[in-house]
């Protein structure tokens, strides 16, 4: 069984494009001195809300009182043209009262290795893709950690339907 998305991008002057998706959604792509995002930009930030999607899901199916979540994404980008990403750093930053470190660690590695779709075609390619944490509890000092790099040329197996 495979899923189909659609998207249709209108041209309309300069650097700006405007999008419809199916799901309804509208992306305006602008990369002129009026602002917007850019294509390259908008595919980090989807990495981020694929993976920020699993991570929140698993944590609470762990029941991990999560009070504030953010990821910090960061990519480098080679020179020579298509200009591809070489290396992108994902730090999922995990805050609550009482977490449990392993707990929030596995959830990143599940999404890293396993769940998120982005990640595994971007790992696919010439990208590194370094996975890390940073869990903040009540009354001790931040704990940080490396979780896992995927790519380059890697992708989690395909289990056929």
């Amino acid at each position: 069984m495979s899923f189909t998305k659609t998207a249709h991008l209108v041209f309309k002057g300069g650097m700006r494009f405007e999008t419809d998706l199916g799901s309804g959604a509208h992306i305006a792509f602008d990369t002129s001195s009026a602002g917007g995002p850019g294509p390259v930009e908008v595919l980090i930030a989807a990495l981020a809300a694929c993976s920020a999607m699993d991570v929140i899901s698993i944590a609470l199916k762990k029941r991990q009182d999560v009070t504030r979540y953010e990821i910090h994404v960061e990519g480098e980008q080679r020179q020579a043209y298509p200009q591809v990403f070489t290396r992108i750093d994902v730090i999922h930053e995990v805050e609550g009262p009482d977490l449990d470190v392993e707990a929030i660690r596995r959830c990143v590695e599940l999404s890293a290795e396993k769940y998120c779709p982005v990640n595994a075609m971007i790992s696919a390619g010439d990208t590194e893709v370094h996975h890390r944490y940073r869990v903040i509890t009540a009354g001790s000092d931040p704990v940080e950690g490396d979780v896992v790099i995927t790519g380059p040329y890697r992708r989690p197996d395909v289990i056929a339907d």
